[in-house]
């Protein structure tokens, strides 16, 4: 168990970015402290060769220049302070209405223009017995964003020999406000090479919420026999004919008690590489990156559409204006925490 941390270049008003490695035997995995991003994980094949399989880039520059940003993906960030869809930026918090940027359609979209995602977080490494991480934190002042209270929030990767990537994420407030975090990493098992239409998913969900324009309507509908089953393993292109854009669902996990569960695993047959999911969080956006924009990068072309798929562990869209869903809000004295583990195996 080993890590490591490097240069990762300046922003533009000249603050110092940092790169973190951490590795075992068998994964190497790289995360910036500029918006918590995972840029890389390393794995071997089942012929051993080892490759990148999530989206992302070697420089801080690519991050941040007006193309990327144009057609924002959110590659390996972490999301906040609400992850996910807000109506029409319309939130509610003890009576006080606060009107939330509007940046995806007529919606709010993972804590707006600015972002958790977009922040330089303050990081210490740390090394256990077991295992190696960095803890990174941030302090996201009252109305930032316009949400309400000073939100001081932690995130902590961790990586042991087993190949479990560790994420958990704490928030505390001085004021009552909502929080749902999630990564919005995205995973290419064939690193590249092709798109992820051929991977293979098996969810333990047996619902999902029902969707109009991207914002749930309050009932949670059951999957099974539909295009949104996946229940056994198998290819996102399998049921994809009437979804011209592919999947961006939320799939409910029947796990509102915040025990560490099992959710599901992602698979590819031709490289042999699989992920398994656990989490502790209620829901899981399946997203399979049809709007991932085409890049141009050190003269090659990288991306595009179905270039990656997102399986972000997080709270219900829009739960803020649906009291029936589990709670987003976090009033003083309490304290948000999650966890959510991605397990690397190569057969």
């Amino acid at each position: 168990m080993k890590i490591e941390s490097t240069n990762f270049g300046k922003l533009t008003d000249g603050r110092e970015v940092k790169l973190f490695s951490l590795s075992n035997n068998n994964l190497k995995i790289k995360i910036t402290n500029y918006g918590a991003i995972i840029t890389c994980i390393e794995m071997p094949d089942k012929n051993g060769v080892i490759e990148n399989v999530v989206c992302g880039f070697e420089k801080l520059e690519n991050y941040i220049n007006d193309e990327y940003l144009g057609s924002y993906p959110y590659f390996g960030a972490i999301i906040g302070r609400f992850g996910n869809r807000i109506a029409k930026g319309n939130l509610e918090v003890e009576g006080q209405i606060y009107n939330m940027a509007i940046n995806n359609g007529p919606n709010h979209l993972h804590g707006g223009l600015t972002g958790f995602d977009k922040k330089l977080w303050d990081v210490e490494t740390f090394q256990e017995e077991g295992k190696v991480g960095i803890k990174l934190t941030y302090l996201s002042p009252d109305l930032e964003e316009n949400y309400p209270g000073n939100l001081k929030v932690t995130c902590i990767y961790t990586l042991d020999p087993e190949s479990n990537l560790g994420i958990e994420y704490f928030a505390e407030t001085d004021k009552t406000t909502v929080v749902n975090l999630t990564n919005h990493s995205y995973f290419n098992l064939t690193a590249g090479k092709e798109n992820i239409l051929n991977h293979e998913l098996q969810l333990t969900a047996t619902k999902m919420t029902e969707m109009v324009g991207q914002i749930p309507t309050g009932k949670i509908i059951p999957v099974e026999r539909t295009a949104f089953d996946f229940s056994s393993f198998k290819t996102f292109k399998k049921d994809m004919a009437g979804l011209p854009t592919g999947f961006d669902d939320n799939f409910v996990l029947d796990n509102e008690s915040g025990e560490l569960k099992y959710a599901g695993c992602l698979k590819e047959n031709k490289s042999g590489r699989k992920i398994e999911i656990f989490t502790t969080q209620p829901g899981m956006q399946l997203y399979t990156g049809y709007w991932n924009p085409e890049l141009v990068i050190d003269g090659k072309k990288k991306f595009g559409s179905f270039s990656g798929v997102a399986l972000e562990t997080q709270h219900y869209p829009d739960s803020v204006n649906q009291p029936a869903f589990p709670t987003t809000l976090l009033k003083p004295g309490e304290k948000y925490k999650e966890k959510t583990i991605y397990k690397f195996i190569t057969e």
